[in-house]
């Protein structure tokens, strides 16, 4: 994902709907010369409105006026919402009066026609419909997605989301010696049993493994869609903590699932609730002690901390969310600023950094720079004139880096 990120267009330095339209343009212009078929998708990704001056999305007559009638996507930063235009629509067989997906949202306008905009299950609906890459095309995408993880210092590499074809590309670089970095793969849950019979004919001992399987338990702040005890200051309508997408009891059974093999479950939780649900889950499972990893835990209410340590249960964070956050966070949950990223409770509860509190990267969904992370987890803001958040919540600069420098 990072790979085919890099050969997209990009729109992380956005700072305006009027400003992503026009780049949004000048790659259709681009395209429509080198691709006059227009089978080829327009795709932008990390989109960031909370940020931009005039926080709206732009609408699918937008997209659609630039676009015509090729199919175009332009994906939020955090990849958990979509702007498809019509194309892309007709493709997934949505009409104005389809109904939302499971675990999804078909955002509307006030006459109930959809925008354009798609959240959660129905954002990966779309992003699922976009073909996949040849195999020479893949390996290109996997060596770019490497070779700029090594430049930026990273010599161990989590995918957290693999399709079923990166196993054995990783395996055929591994036996060029192309491959120099340790690759740990977690496939979707959905995806585990086929992975865990296929496993055998591509790992390759201290290069590739297969480690685990990945399920989410919530969305994302800047969507609304992360699941929350207290309601967001401006929810989604229907959703006023956000969208829960997992029950405590299905969690469970994910873990059934993965520790039945020996190994991980990783599980996207970014809100309070989210977290305290897996963590209800693991606890439901204490006599059996799963391995599981949350991803992100953002928000962590306090009564929970302590059971990170209690229970085993790994806490892997990326704090450079928080520089991207900072918009939402005050807009949203300027109540619960205090258990954004609370690194040092989490610390002094038993979550050793480098053991328990691991640090990753989080590509594509923020750039692979660690400096970014070390200087949210050790300053708390985004640069010098801003209020930091939770400043009691710091590490010190050793601890960060050694959040990096953990083994499994």
């Amino acid at each position: 994902m990072h790979g085919r990120a890099l050969s997209m267009l990009s729109l992380a330095d956005c700072r305006s709907r009027a400003e992503c339209l026009e780049r949004v343009r000048d790659e259709a212009a681009r395209l429509d010369a080198d691709d006059p078929s227009r089978e080829r998708w327009l795709l932008a990704h990390s989109a960031r409105v909370e940020g931009w001056t005039d926080p709206l999305w732009p609408t699918r007559a937008d997209l659609d006026r630039i676009a015509g009638s090729r199919p175009a996507l332009i994906l939020s930063f955090d990849y958990h919402a979509v702007l498809a235009s019509t194309p892309v629509f007709r493709r997934l067989n949505l009409t104005d009066s389809s109904p939302d997906p499971q675990g999804g949202v078909i955002v509307r306008d006030d006459a109930g026609t959809p925008t354009g905009l798609l959240l959660e299950a129905a954002a990966f609906n779309a992003r699922n419909a976009i073909p996949e890459p040849s195999r020479s095309e893949r390996e290109l995408l996997v060596r770019t997605g490497l070779a700029d993880l090594a430049r930026h210092q990273f010599t161990e590499i989590h995918d957290l989301l693999a399709p079923n074809w990166l196993g054995p590309v990783l395996a055929r670089l591994a036996d060029t010696g192309e491959l120099t970095q340790r690759v740990r793969v977690y496939v979707p849950l959905a995806e585990f049993d086929r992975a865990l019979a296929a496993a055998p004919d591509w790992q390759r001992q201290g290069k590739v493994e297969l480690a685990g399987a990945k399920v989410f338990a919530d969305g994302t702040l800047n969507s609304r869609t992360a699941w929350m005890l207290a309601p967001f200051s401006h929810p989604l309508p229907g959703h006023p903590c956000g969208t829960p997408l997992m029950t405590v009891v299905q969690l469970a059974q994910a873990m059934d699932q993965t520790a039945a093999a020996g190994l991980e479950l990783a599980v996207h939780a970014i809100g309070d609730g989210a977290v305290r649900s897996v963590l209800d889950a693991v606890e439901s499972r204490a006599g059996r002690r799963p391995r599981v990893r949350i991803e992100h835990a953002e928000i962590i209410d306090a009564a929970d901390v302590p059971r990170f340590a209690e229970l085993g249960v790994v806490c892997s964070v990326q704090p450079c969310h928080l520089l991207a956050d900072i918009e939402v966070l005050g807009r949203e949950l300027p109540q619960r600023l205090d258990r954004v990223l609370p690194l040092r409770d989490l610390e002094r509860a038993g979550c050793k950094p480098g053991e328990l509190l691991w640090f990753g990267s989080d590509v594509p969904i923020v750039r692979p720079d660690p400096d970014d992370s070390i200087r949210a987890a050790v300053h708390r803001r985004r640069c010098d004139d801003d209020l930091p958040i939770a400043p009691e919540q710091a590490l010190n600069e050793p601890e960060a880096w050694s959040c990096f420098r953990g083994r499994i």
